[in-house]
């Protein structure tokens, strides 16, 4: 990869790293990116699928292309200097890793675009600016807009501890929100008058709460109180909870869904309530393709993993100590095999919406030491540093050769396809 190339991804990266923004105000991280692409001779559109910081690099033409799904929100409350103890900035922060997530598809479309104007290949190049993952919104609208249906193949990565293929099933979920509302009174001389609608919103998580023991065992269900009235001599006329109910499979999240919606409407029914129920966002489990992870993964074989100075090392000792890692002092490895079989995980990811419309890919990179979780102030301070640097660099330069055995190998997209179907 071009050095050019590698000092724009380090430079946008940590931009972005030092300019946070929550999910659909990401405006600096945004421009950020799509300037980097624009100077490497991609065209830039912007406002898609209602969002003001959505947006599509493009360079090329015809068949195939091979769209790169970029992401820069962060996390409220996650703001981290990068150093190894923690030391909080009191704002958002890159505590999933997406200032490195963005600008390494940056990177990797550019490093394709050179490959194939040096051969002479024809095809298109995009990358997609998807705003709001982490509120799980940003892909499900636009591939609801339709804005992925002519791609040949979808190319993207997540910042990780370790280094392999993504051959994972993320979670399908259903986010939703319990209102309720009641009738208030004064607690005390006239309780009779009044209908809680904080009992009600109690009674339905404890009746969620029963039917943990009667659904299958990966399903997952969580709430939060986000909201109830007034002090304790007022019989609360409004409360609210947001749910996110998950699975492996679509078809268990639904049918979980629905029965919380049915403890929602008993508890209002049990105290004399009423409950509205939003529904915040959907997306579907993670459709892996084999075809596409067997080629991603012989490329990642020939790339080099990252290599770590003495004060990454130092650094990495530093912060699992701080945060007390289970690493046994291993802080970075290799390239792990790739599974035969495809791994369920614990958490969603909207690019699985992507994953049912076309053959899609997704790598991990080290971008973190071993045993640093994600959300978390470490995954933030080694984004911010070159740890989570090195791993973006090694993204990037895995994807663009990926996408390359796409681009000149038209067999290998056809089997994907068969796969996909």
């Amino acid at each position: 990869m071009r050095a050019e190339i590698e000092r724009k991804m380090k430079e946008t990266a940590d931009y972005i790293f030092r300019h946070p923004e929550i999910s659909e105000q990401e405006a600096q991280s945004s421009r950020a990116l799509a300037s980097f692409l624009e100077e490497e001779g991609f065209a830039v559109s912007w406002n898609l699928a209602g969002f003001e910081t959505a947006f599509l690099a493009e360079w090329g033409q015809g068949m195939p292309v091979i769209g790169f799904l970029a992401e820069y929100d962060a996390l409220p409350g996650m703001g981290q200097e990068a150093c190894s103890r923690r030391k909080p900035t009191g704002g958002p922060g890159h505590g999933c890793g997406h200032n490195l997530l963005g600008a390494a598809c940056a990177g990797a479309a550019c490093a394709l675009k050179e490959r194939m104007e040096a051969e002479g290949l024809a095809g298109t190049v995009r990358v997609y600016g998807c705003p709001a993952e982490e509120t799980v919104t940003g892909k499900i609208r636009m591939n609801a807009e339709g804005l992925f249906d002519d791609l040949s193949a979808a190319v993207t990565w997540h910042p990780f501890d370790r280094n392999r293929v993504s051959y994972d099933i993320w979670q399908a979920q259903d986010i939703k929100n319990y209102k309720f509302y009641g009738t208030a009174a004064h607690a005390s001389k006239h309780p009779e008058m009044g209908r809680s609608a904080l009992d009600a919103a109690e009674l339905m998580n404890v009746g969620v709460n029963y039917l943990r023991e009667h659904v299958a065992d990966d399903v997952r269900m969580h709430y939060t109180y986000t909201n109830t009235d007034g002090p304790a001599n007022i019989v609360p006329a409004y409360a609210s909870t947001n749910y996110f109910i998950r699975s492996s499979k679509w078809e268990r999240t639904e049918d979980a869904s629905e029965r919380v919606d049915s403890c929602a409407r008993g508890a209002a029914l049990m105290t004399g309530t009423r409950v509205e129920i939003e529904r915040v966002t959907c997306n579907k489990e993670m459709k892996v393709n084999r075809v596409l992870a067997e080629a991603f993964y012989e490329e990642m074989r020939k790339i080099p993993a990252p290599s770590y100075t003495e004060d990454e090392l130092r650094f990495a000792e530093e912060i699992s100590k701080e945060a007390g890692f289970e690493n046994g002092g291993v802080y970075f490895a290799g390239l792990e095999p790739l599974e035969d079989e495809p791994v369920p995980l614990a958490i969603g990811t909207d690019v699985s919406d992507v994953s049912h419309t076309v053959p899609t890919v997704m790598l991990s990179a080290a971008a973190m030491c071993r045993g640093t979780p994600l959300h978390h102030w470490a995954a933030t301070a080694q984004a911010g540093m070159g740890i989570g640097q090195k791993g973006m660099l090694y993204a990037a330069e895995c994807m663009a050769a990926g996408a390359y055995r796409l681009v000149s190998e038209p067999e290998l997209l056809k089997k994907a396809w068969e796969g996909f179907r």
